[in-house]
């Protein structure tokens, strides 16, 4: 047994190792796309020379100024949600389970639409501040709540069931608050499409430090959800303190979910798609499936975003509505195969 598993080890890291590579490959080509393919179509060479050594061309321009900042939101986003999104399904043991059950969305939506009517908020920039704020209000809200009445904190089904409660709650409050004001109810319907267009470095920079700190949180995550996903009992007498990785967990989910969709907007099914996709190359282990999830979601939110520029010329549909078309499916089809939880 011993001389089988040390064979099998070595050959369980080269094919992780190879797939890793692989979806890296998929992600450049993903990448390449996006920056020459969209209304106007940009040759292979163009974009080198757009790259390396630009000249002020029309094709410099919309490369440098447009598609290049585009790309790059798509990548963070897209890796922050598909790492998020496993997180959150470790942590609550739900196959079914996504960022949003944290009221991360919500309560950037909230705070969004509260920031117009009531601050005047015009920019850009000043929605995503707003947005990031309340995404991190309601995910602590969240994670209060699911604490009362409990010991050694939070358990998955109290953070479910206060996610939902909260989520439902903003959601109820956003939506009667756009009915008041014609320039939220505007911007609510654009963000709550989802986009990654129009963004300019501004706000790449203003996002890539939370979405770093999350990342950073989910892989020292990694291994305490690993002794987790044994079981309480078993991840306490590992020694593993689960008041305090639960923490870190949802400190990450709400950096890596705040930081994208204050950004964006919501991008339904990306943190509820991309961890199945990548636990079937990559097993249980979140060491190695956090990464996947991250190369999956940045590839699979660009490949999206490319189909949105394409299906319908001379314009768009919105990456979000894309994603919600192809995730819908994908959410029927893992609903009727898998029973359901008992809580």
């Amino acid at each position: 047994m011993v001389a089988t598993t040390a064979v099998k080890l070595p050959q369980l890291r080269h094919r992780r190792l190879t797939w890793l590579i692989g979806l890296t490959g998929v992600l450049v080509l993903a990448i390449v796309l996006s920056i020459t393919i969209g209304a106007k179509a940009v040759p292979l060479t163009d974009a080198w020379h757009a790259l390396t050594s630009p000249t002020g061309t029309e094709s410099d321009i919309i490369i440098r100024s447009l598609r290049l900042p585009r790309t790059a939101l798509g990548i963070l986003a897209g890796i922050a949600l598909g790492v998020a999104g496993a997180l959150m399904q470790g942590h609550t043991r739900n196959p079914l389970a996504d960022p949003g059950l944290l009221g991360v969305t919500q309560g950037a939506a909230f705070a969004m639409v509260a920031s117009i009517i009531f601050l005047g908020t015009t920019s850009l920039l000043g929605f995503i501040w707003f947005g990031l704020a309340g995404a991190l209000v309601a995910s602590v809200g969240v994670f209060a709540l699911g604490m009362v009445g409990g010991r050694g904190g939070p358990t998955p089904v109290t953070l479910a069931l206060a996610g939902t409660a909260v989520s439902a709650f903003l959601y109820a409050l956003t939506s009667a608050m756009v009915l008041l004001d014609e320039q939220a109810m505007d911007v609510f319907r654009f963000w709550q499409s989802g986009s990654i267009a129009a963004r300019g470095t501004e706000v790449i920079w203003q996002v890539l430090p939370f979405i770093a700190a999350g990342l950073l949180l989910a892989l020292l995550n990694a291994s305490g959800l690993n002794a987790l996903s044994l079981g309480e009992d078993v991840a306490r007498n590992l020694g593993q303190n689960i008041a305090l990785t639960r923490a870190v967990g949802v400190a990450s989910v709400t950096l890596l979910t705040g930081a994208a969709v204050a950004a964006c907007g919501s991008l339904s099914f990306i943190g509820l798609i991309v961890p199945h996709l990548a636990r079937r190359v990559s097993g249980t282990d979140h060491r190695w499936l956090l990464p996947y999830s991250g190369l999956i979601g940045a590839a699979l939110l660009l490949l999206g975003d490319v189909i949105g520029r394409v299906v319908a010329p001379p314009g768009e549909l919105e990456v979000g509505v894309v994603l919600a078309l192809l995730g819908a499916p994908f959410f029927v089809a893992l609903v009727r195969r898998r029973k359901p939880v008992r809580l």
